[in-house]
């Protein structure tokens, strides 16, 4: 078995993993003070007014579920999707790869056209 990078910490047993961060100092800062911390770091600047803009948004699945009157399971059967997957892409456990964001960015616009395509019918 191969060595793994993974770092696998449990709370209330694990004591956290040596961090560069300066908890303390972290927890003991205003709101204020750690918007300007963060503003003076060049390796991190916030997003202008102009990015934001043209970011491309990613669909929220359970919210675009919602919105088609749908359950995870009829969500999953009329798009073909594991109901498995969108269970984890609900629940945070895993983010959609860029494939599942373009079907997703479809069903969003179109979604009786990618079940016409795929040959399902909303149940």
């Amino acid at each position: 078995m191969s060595e793994s990078n993974i770092t696998r910490y449990k709370p209330g047993r694990d004591t956290r993993p040596d961090s560069k961060t300066d908890w303390a100092r972290l927890h003991s800062m205003t709101d204020a003070e750690a918007e300007a911390a963060a503003l003076d770091d060049p390796d991190n600047l916030p997003l202008t007014n102009d990015e934001l803009a043209t970011a491309q948004r990613l669909p929220q699945v359970k919210a675009l579920r919602q919105r088609l009157g749908m359950t995870q399971e009829q969500f999953a059967r009329n798009y073909r999707l594991p109901i498995g997957t969108v269970r984890d892409w609900e629940q945070g456990r895993s983010r959609p790869d860029a494939p599942a964001q373009a079907l997703l960015m479809v069903i969003e616009r179109e979604p009786a056209a990618v079940q016409r395509a795929l040959g399902t019918e909303q149940t």
